[in-house]
């Protein structure tokens, strides 16, 4: 991959830290000691479901406040902001969300995909683990750690800023096309300046665990009922998932869009964080159109809370139908 300004552009902002641009002010779940009243705090941020036998348990990471303009790159301001009015959203700022999967089986142990920002969040993002453990887990539960892509949201979770491993038990399992490309020392030496605090941050995040990570092709089974579906464009390696179980699926979409009232409805749109935006866009499309032929069910990293749902056709383009909120798995 040809590194531009355009990489420069998805790279720095994302694999080295969440977003850039002032945070909206959220409550976080209080703890003892917090300055939160239970009266500004939200619930903690989990969802379960099932897909056939295995249980799916969404762990929210809070958001980050992304200004809107520059955010679509072949799209006027204008367009984009009459998206946003019609979804019912701020028109100065996008408030983008991160969550994370984990997959439990009867008396097996966890599985998660991708693990949030850590401890390196903005200051209304890395709930992560308030909220997992809120759920019921611990990270020694963790046998599995899945990465989708290196983009800083995605792994700083894996590790906290003063070099602790969050999970010492857990095998890390990544894309092998994105390894490739983040781990290539020449690569990251010929980055642009602005460029080369991402590929540190990957070094950062995996270097101390370099000769223990496993490296997983596309269309590869690389836990029980996770299959790797290759989904390039976002980042050189990115990769989405199938989740099967019996006749349950679940096609885990990763970062195939950002927020769904934007990319979905307009899957030609490019996302700023998009490296390879005309590869991305076909991605888009294909992995779209699949999940709205055959009316799977679809999760997205960035869609709101729980970000599960379902895709509709819709004129030239796509829509979002979240899944009915049910209080028993």
């Amino acid at each position: 991959m040809t590194l531009t300004r355009r990489t420069v552009l998805a790279g720095t902002a994302l694999a080295a830290a969440p977003f850039g641009g002032q945070a909206l002010a959220q409550a976080a779940p209080s703890t003892p000691g917090s300055s939160q009243s239970a009266e500004t705090s939200q619930a903690p941020g989990f969802y379960r479901y099932k897909v056939g036998d295995i249980e799916v348990t969404a762990i929210n990471d809070g958001f980050a406040r992304r200004p809107l303009e520059g955010f679509v790159r072949n799209a006027e301001l204008s367009q984009v902001k009459e998206a946003m009015r019609e979804a019912f959203l701020p028109e100065d700022a996008l408030p983008i969300t991160f969550t994370t999967l984990v997959l439990r089986r009867d008396g097996g142990g966890l599985t998660l995909i991708d693990t949030g920002n850590g401890d390196s969040g903005a200051p209304t993002s890395g709930f992560w683990m308030e909220n997992f453990r809120a759920a019921g887990f611990e990270p020694s539960q963790v046998e599995n750690v899945v990465i989708s892509h290196f983009h800083g949201d995605h792994i700083n979770g894996l590790r906290l800023k003063d070099g602790t491993a969050v999970f010492p038990r857990a095998e890390v399992m990544v894309p092998a096309a994105e390894w490739a490309f983040w781990m290539d020392d020449a690569r990251m030496n010929q980055a642009p300046e602005g460029m080369k605090g991402a590929f540190q941050n990957v070094r950062r995040v995996f270097g101390p665990i370099a000769n223990d990570v496993k490296r997983y092709e596309a269309d590869k089974e690389i836990v029980p009922g996770l299959t790797s579906v290759a989904a390039y464009g976002h980042t050189p390696g990115h990769t989405a998932y199938m989740l099967s179980s019996g006749p349950g699926k679940l096609m885990v979409m990763s970062d195939i869009t950002n927020h769904p009232a934007l990319f979905v409805r307009h899957p030609d749109w490019a996302a700023v964080f998009d490296m390879d935006a005309d590869q991305a866009r076909q991605t888009r499309h294909r992995m779209l159109d699949m999940a709205a032929s055959e009316r799977a069910q679809v999760a997205f990293y960035h869609a709101p809370f729980p970000a599960t749902g379902h895709i509709a056709k819709e004129g030239n383009g796509f829509r979002f139908v979240p899944v009915q909120w049910m209080p028993v798995v």
